[in-house]
């Protein structure tokens, strides 16, 4: 069973962080940033592959472990780069023991995964950050939030394109069974969209899948509690030269476009701020548990994986 944890309000300082995961998102971007972070200690790392948790563990200067509920017991905190249908379950088990979670996007794919994760914390009282991308990268979070505070937005259009699954991919992540087994492109960049969109526009009131295309593409159209209505188009299996992501907004303010940014490590580490900065002042992070419970909710609306 799991050791008492210390209260959530009153963190050891560093952070003692856990990672479960040792896939090549845990290796490039979450081992990298938790050894490097300042404010943590990157305690150890658990995977469903021993001898990829022993390397990763090597490579960082840390310990691996064959048991997670033994990592989670020696730690203040989880990362997890996780299948979301692993993250899961073991999210919610984490947050039972006291636990405060840096949770990966999609943080399920059913909605009552993600509720089970979202009322863990809840419960437990333990802070969570769920991390997309866009949302702590520091030019678009900036971004972000200087167009929410604007406002009069009239309409959205975003894109996400990935070539992941087209002809040719040699990308690490092309053999990800989840990703080709539970809708690919809606749930794994899908969130990336939703997760500009909602703070931006407001809540979704309503949403549509307006055509998914034989090769896995999604075209969604979403009205949201602002009066602005917005499309999203996601795709894994673009040409390699078509790949691209991006956002506009059109209003009363004319055109803005989203910044480009300097991939997932800057990200991660602005992430991990975020959850320190919840867990010292005892505050939600809009972008936690519950906004990952939200998330769930719209991609299953929009496709049952």
């Amino acid at each position: 069973m799991p050791h008492a944890t210390p209260s959530p309000s009153a963190p050891p300082s560093p952070l003692r962080i856990g990672l479960l995961g040792t896939g090549p998102w845990a290796g490039h971007t979450h081992a990298p940033a938790l050894a490097a972070h300042p404010g943590v200690r990157f305690t150890g790392v658990w995977g469903r592959r021993p001898e990829a948790a022993a390397a990763l563990a090597a490579a960082h200067g840390t310990r691996a472990y064959a048991d997670p509920d033994a990592l989670i017991a020696d730690c203040d905190a989880v990362a997890f780069a996780l299948p979301p249908d692993v993250q899961a379950p073991l999210a919610a088990r984490a947050a039972a023991a006291g636990r405060h979670l840096l949770l990966d996007k999609p943080v399920a794919t059913t909605v009552a995964a993600a509720r089970e994760v979202a009322e863990a914390a809840e419960r437990a009282g333990v802070a969570s950050v769920v991390f997309c991308t866009l949302r702590f990268a520091p030019e678009t979070a900036a971004w972000i939030e200087e167009q929410s505070a604007r406002g009069g937005w009239y309409l959205a259009q975003a894109h996400w394109l990935g070539s992941l699954f087209a002809a040719g991919s040699t990308s690490e992540y092309a053999a990800s069974p989840w990703r080709r087994a539970k809708g690919g492109a809606l749930w794994d960049v899908g969130p990336h969209a939703l997760s500009v969109l909602l703070p931006v526009l407001g809540e979704v009131t309503d949403l549509s899948a307006a055509v998914t295309t034989p090769d896995g593409a999604h075209h969604l159209v979403l009205r949201h509690a602002s009066g602005a209505s917005a499309t999203a188009t996601l795709s894994l299996s673009a040409p390699p030269a078509a790949a691209h992501a991006g956002l506009e907004l059109f209003g009363e303010h004319g055109r803005a476009a989203l910044p480009s940014w300097q991939g997932a490590g800057p990200a991660l580490h602005a992430a991990l701020d975020a959850l320190l900065a919840a867990v010292r002042h005892d505050r939600p992070h809009p972008c936690d548990a519950r906004f990952g419970l939200r998330l769930t909710e719209l991609l299953a609306a929009a496709g049952t994986p």
